[in-house]
């Protein structure tokens, strides 16, 4: 089947990638030339496990290819997907404009039937202004299909390829029949191919990113009242997760949800919440206390220090917002820097993948490490902000001597308090007893 894709972001990339891998012929176009001219050269821009071996062979195969010229792509294509940014406006609300105006060229340039497939994620309705900009100039038949994903950065390409589900909102028999074609090598094992109505199918997306932001946030202000009864999160969580109503995933506290999806998407349904007059109570709380979350090391970091970080030096290990991508937005590290800089702290980082996209970012706000280990050279503490698999088991007894004095606060909860006890470490964590040396 011959695809466009228009967007080369993580949506993108790893749909058109994945879509060649199982024979089809796949365009995807990007209005960055610079972007587009280093794909065509096989450079893949984002890092995500795996995607690079499919990526690599697909373009030698010649079923994956790029350009900047919309027609050119969605000339022969039968499939459209739309995997455009829909970036939060100053009132929380998904921004439409890059995903209608992409729409509204297409009614200009079709000259025959075509399937139109929003992949990005956006608001309940959002089909309907897609079908009516499209409208507006297409003079032949055209169907508009919602086609959520459900992607986990880190774990894209097994997601893609093996689905829990696939959601498919649509109207049409006969956009109906080609989506399930495309989709039938993806569910041999059994999973299902759900159809439903557009707009249910646009607030799946919503209420699934809704409810597991939800979930993460219950845990961490159950992690926060333990610390102040003396309970330990650890043995909760353990004890809340063997109950199969609510079963042990997303259970882990921490310092809060970032990434691509998360903020914006609770965000957008809120909003989408007052639009409709309806008040999302629960998400006013989930957005609230997640903001709160992504510093709340920051306060008994600086007590340690009697409230005083002017000149201290603190090691940081993590500044993607989950181990396995290299994606900084809304990542709790760079809230972290921006409270520890202001209070005149000197940070030193290192992030496996991420370091690149944060000197982008904020430049030389931060000293850069060449490995995790030489961050902590001399610094009065180091602070854990992404659970990557090189911190989960450094030797301790290296750590400490590198560290001007055995301080660590966890963001993540990778140590066991036991083991930080023995090797005398004064270690803070979320939800558990802080260990103290003897």
């Amino acid at each position: 089947m011959k695809i466009a894709v228009v967007g080369t972001g993580y949506v993108g990339l790893v749909t058109g990638t994945c879509f060649a891998e199982t024979g089809n012929n796949v365009i995807c176009v990007d209005i960055d030339e610079r972007k587009v001219a280093s794909m065509k050269a096989g450079n893949l821009p984002i890092y995500e496990p795996h995607l690079d071996v499919l990526f690599e062979r697909n373009i030698k195969a010649g079923r994956l290819s790029f350009t900047t010229s919309l027609a050119e792509a969605v000339v022969d294509a039968k499939l459209i997907f739309l995997a455009l940014p829909t970036p939060p406006g100053e009132d929380g609300s998904a921004d439409l404009s890059y995903v209608l105006d992409v729409a509204d060229e297409l009614g200009k340039m079709i000259k025959d039937y075509k399937v139109i497939i929003d992949k990005s994620t956006v608001p309940v309705g959002t089909a309907e202004k897609v079908h009516e900009a499209v409208a507006a100039h297409a003079t032949v038949d055209f169907d508009i299909v919602s086609n959520p994903e459900f992607l986990r950065e880190g774990f894209a390409v097994n997601d893609f390829m093996k689905p829990d589900r696939v959601v498919i909102g649509c109207s049409s028999a006969r956009a109906q029949k080609l989506m399930e074609e495309l989709y039938k090598p993806f569910v041999r094992q059994g999973n299902p191919i759900i159809f439903m109505d557009e707009k249910s199918a646009e607030l799946t997306k919503y209420a699934a990113n809704s409810f597991l932001a939800t979930k993460i946030t219950f845990m961490n202000e159950v992690a926060n009242f333990c610390e102040l009864v003396g309970a330990d999160v650890d043995k909760v969580r353990r004890g809340m997760g063997t109950d199969t109503r609510i079963g042990s995933r997303f259970l882990f506290p921490g310092i809060g949800y970032g990434g691509s999806c998360f903020p914006k998407d609770v965000q957008a349904l809120h909003k989408s919440g007052e639009q409709a007059d309806f008040d999302f109570g629960i998400l006013t709380s989930v957005m609230r206390a997640n903001d709160a979350q992504k510093t709340i090391l920051f306060d008994p970091l600086c007590d340690y220090f009697k409230g005083d970080l002017k000149g201290k030096k603190i090691a940081l290990w993590g500044l993607a917002f989950k181990p396995e991508t290299d994606d900084i937005r809304e990542a709790p590290a760079l809230y972290m820097i921006d409270k520890l800089a202001a209070a005149g702290a000197q940070v030193v980082a290192f992030d496996p993948e991420a370091m690149d996209n944060v000197r982008a970012s904020i430049g030389d706000q931060v000293q850069y490490a060449s490995d995790h280990m030489e961050a902590l050279d001399g610094a009065d503490a180091l602070l854990i902000c992404t659970e990557w698999q090189v911190f989960r088991n450094p030797n301790m007894e290296d750590v400490k001597s590198r560290l001007a004095d055995p301080v660590i606060f966890d963001g993540r909860n990778l140590y066991e308090l036991d083991a930080m006890r023995d090797h005398g470490f004064y270690y803070k964590s979320i939800g558990r007893s802080t260990v103290h040396p003897a």
